[in-house]
């Protein structure tokens, strides 16, 4: 799953904190992680249910809009 889009020009945000654990079953909805934009912090939600299978960032990581966050297997 990728990095969504902040809007308002925003392109970039910080990884405040994993909500959803490597290993952890999310459904579409769950909130996988939180991050921070200078304007706020964002919930970013799993678009699709599965099992988180990866973290492509650690927590403290300026993350880009379109980079991939985590990886999820469909089970």
């Amino acid at each position: 799953m990728h990095v969504p889009g902040f809007g308002h020009a925003l392109d970039e945000a910080l990884l405040v904190e994993w909500v959803a654990k490597v290993g952890d079953r999310v459904e579409r909805g769950d909130v996988v992680a939180v991050v921070e934009t200078d304007k706020a912090s964002t919930e970013i939600e799993a678009e699709r249910s599965g099992r988180i299978t990866a973290h492509s960032a650690t927590v403290g990581t300026i993350l880009r809009s379109g980079e991939v966050l985590y990886r999820l297997a469909e089970d």
